[in-house]
């Protein structure tokens, strides 16, 4: 049931509200219906939908900017977030008028040619709910129809706001609060109807998505990816037909595949396209150790928009065991496939194969790998993987690739109808596999079944195989082949944009914005950031100039390498809004200093050998999500604990057993931690801070 936001938000809100301007443009921006969403190609100067088109492919038909004349982009105006922590959403445009969300789900509006602050909406989100979080306190964006902004936030609600004034208007809690659902993806309009998924496999959630009335807040249907309880009985048929494919007593774990962002819709097979993540716990061996494919994790599913009913699926990784989602981006397209025009719909999930699929029928067409994979040997004519025989990782650790980070994580990638050719950010990395034969499900903790003894040894026992490298791909869909490629210098990169200009717009975590020629690769122009790139840009225009604009701000903490050089080069965290136009000659706001390497950690703990190898277990089990693997941070706004101070250091078990720091996002676990526990966790970053210190 819809409920009006509390008081204390419409008072942030009041507060926030305060001093600025009207919006853009005389009477504001235009309401958004269901004809302006569908019919993208006639306003080229907006943004109307997270993917830009309801077939997600990123394109903008603006051509002012173009490979002849990038060089001459400059920047126009930038916008302080005031915030530390990653940036990772698409802004959307309308009427001049720029919306997009921050960390913790805060909405802001800007004046898209000036980025002078038209309002900001707080949800409030309880600081303590960050610890339900898988991966970070970050919000991919909005969604625009009628005269509403709709977001959803980190604590399970979903919003809707006035578009004008930020004033809000009704929310609706989404998920159980008891449980640890989140929120971090954009909302979908789809035939009226605002669709959110959630969350939390990690933690141990069933997953599902959801659609509500957009004028009302009404849930209209709900659509679980997973089978429940048997004996409960099934939502569905296509539910009681997965439930075949599961045994033991999954349920009790929730099972998984949260539709935690991906998603497209094409009007005219009136099919909304969602995609599923892992499992829960992670290996099969664990949830349903009877065997089978787990249906519907790691799939692609298309729903009825009006009912929620599943018409078809296609599961890229049966029985997933290793978190390769398929949360990741899907583009619609038509393609000349084997000499006729095939409605197609394009993935390349976290598996490393990049998938052609009949979005019609789910009809598999082809798939080939675009990074290295040692998971699986091929996919088949059926379309299904060839599992290697060296996988297995119930009794010993398999070093495996890709990681649990994906060869694409959630970065959006795009197409260029043009070129034919798709411009995805790539990802090279493995990771240690072994199976926790101690693991029991723990309601609300981490719950994905890995034992945390290998990560603790991660960098050890992968050796050479642990480096991380990034590129910028272009991959032809149709003959399943690289066409270029760019390799980056750390090991993480930002969504990408291609534009009717020839070109493809592409940051990265080390701090640059560049634009490289669509057809060959070739860089064209590049700027610095001031901070760490990886959310996908977008273009509009206004009063007939052209604008590149992202949301920038490293935010990921996971991969080593990238972590490392964002933290040295100086682009931690710092998120900012940055417009680029021809001719531009702001003065870019100035970046946070580099930290240099760590210093020798000077404060007095004792440790044995042991405690620091059970501290480094418990770090990777229970701070890793966060702060990094092996300590090493990403400059999110989440400290390297490396760099902790001595003063930090006294106070430590206030801080990770007490909760002094709860109101930043760091609640206590006092809880989940002993004593000791905290004891030994702070030894092992002591240990890594003397090993990283130069």
């Amino acid at each position: 049931m819809a409920r009006p936001a509390p008081r204390t938000a419409l008072l942030a809100l009041a507060i926030a509200v305060a001093g600025c301007g009207p919006p853009a443009g005389p009477g504001g921006p235009r309401p958004v219906d269901a004809q302006r969403l569908l019919a993208a190609g006639a306003e080229p100067e907006s943004w109307l939908s997270h993917g830009r088109d309801p077939g997600e492919q990123r394109y903008s038909p603006l051509d002012q900017i173009h490979a002849g004349n990038v060089g001459e982009l400059g920047l126009a105006w930038s916008f302080d977030l005031a915030t530390e922590h990653g940036v990772e959403a698409t802004p959307l445009a309308n009427d001049g008028v720029l919306y997009l969300t921050g960390p913790w789900s805060v909405v802001y509006a800007l004046d898209a040619a000036t980025g002078a602050l038209l309002w900001r909406f707080d949800p409030e989100v309880p600081r303590a709910h960050a610890r339900a979080t898988c991966c970070g306190i970050v919000n991919r964006g909005v969604a625009l129809y009628g005269d509403s902004v709709f977001a959803g936030t980190l604590d399970g609600r979903l919003v809707a706001l006035d578009a004008r004034s930020g004033a809000p208007r009704w929310q609706v809690q989404t998920t159980d609060p008891a449980q640890p659902y989140s929120i971090t993806g954009a909302p979908r309009i789809v035939e009226g109807k605002v669709v959110i998924g959630n969350g939390g496999a990690d933690l141990g959630v069933r997953g599902y998505v959801s659609a509500y009335d957009a004028g009302s807040g009404a849930l209209v249907w709900r659509t679980f990816t997973v089978p429940g309880d048997p004996a409960a009985g099934f939502e569905s048929p296509a539910l009681a037909r997965a439930a075949a494919t599961w045994s033991g007593e999954w349920w009790r774990y929730g099972g998984g595949g949260t539709v935690w962002d991906s998603m497209a819709f094409d009007p005219e097979l009136r099919l909304l396209y969602v995609g599923t993540g892992n499992g829960s716990p992670y290996p099969r061996w664990l949830r349903s150790p009877g065997g089978g494919d787990n249906l519907y994790l790691a799939s692609i599913l298309a729903l009825r928009p009006d009912t929620g009913e599943i018409v078809w699926h296609y599961q890229t990784t049966p029985a997933e065991s290793w978190d390769y989602t398929a949360t990741q981006h899907m583009i619609l397209a038509d393609l000349e496939i084997g000499g006729r025009t095939r409605r197609v719909l394009m993935q390349a999930p976290k598996n490393g194969f990049f998938y052609v699929i009949d979005r019609e029928s789910g009809e598999f067409l082809s798939a080939a790998p675009f990074a290295k994979v040692t998971w699986a040997r091929g996919i088949d004519a059926r379309g299904r993987p060839i599992e290697a025989e060296d996988v297995d990782y119930r009794r010993e650790p398999r070093f495996v690739r890709p990681s649990p980070l994906g060869a694409h994580n959630w970065h959006p990638m795009s197409f260029h109808p043009g070129t034919g050719l798709v411009y995805l950010p790539a990802l090279e990395m493995g990771s240690l596999y072994k199976m926790d034969e101690r693991w029991s499900y723990a309601p609300g903790d981490w719950n994905i079944g890995l034992d945390f003894r290998a990560f603790a040894t991660f960098g050890s026992a992968a050796g050479s195989e642990a480096e991380v490298s990034a590129s910028l791909l272009a991959w032809d869909p149709v003959t399943q082949r690289e066409v270029w490629r760019v390799p980056h210098v750390t090991g993480s990169n930002g969504g990408t944009l291609a534009t009717a200009g020839n070109l493809v717009f592409q940051g990265t975590a080390d701090g640059r914005f560049a634009a490289y020629r669509a057809s060959d690769g070739e860089k064209r122009w590049e700027a610095p950031a001031g901070t760490g790139v990886i959310a996908a840009p977008i273009s509009y225009a206004v009063d007939g100039v052209q604008y590149v604009t992202v949301a920038a701000g490293w935010g990921a903490a996971f991969a080593l390498s990238a972590g490392e050089a964002a933290l040295r080069a100086g682009v931690r965290g710092g998120g900012r809004v940055l417009a680029f136009a021809l001719g531009g000659s702001a003065p870019l706001p100035p970046g946070r200093a580099p930290l240099g390497p760590p210093p020798k950690p000077g404060f007095p703990l004792e440790a044995t050998d042991a405690e620091r190898r059970r501290g480094g277990e418990l770090y990777q089990h229970r701070c890793a999500a966060c702060h990094g693997p092996l300590a090493i941070g990403g400059g999110s706004g989440i400290p390297d604990l490396r760099y902790a101070s001595y003063e930090v250091h006294e106070r430590w078990n206030e801080i990770a057993l007490g909760g002094l720091r709860t109101d930043g996002g760091m609640p206590g676990f006092a809880d989940r931690l002993t004593l000791e526990d905290a004891r030994a966790i702070q030894a092992f970053v002591l240990e890594r801070a003397r090993e990283s210190a130069e």
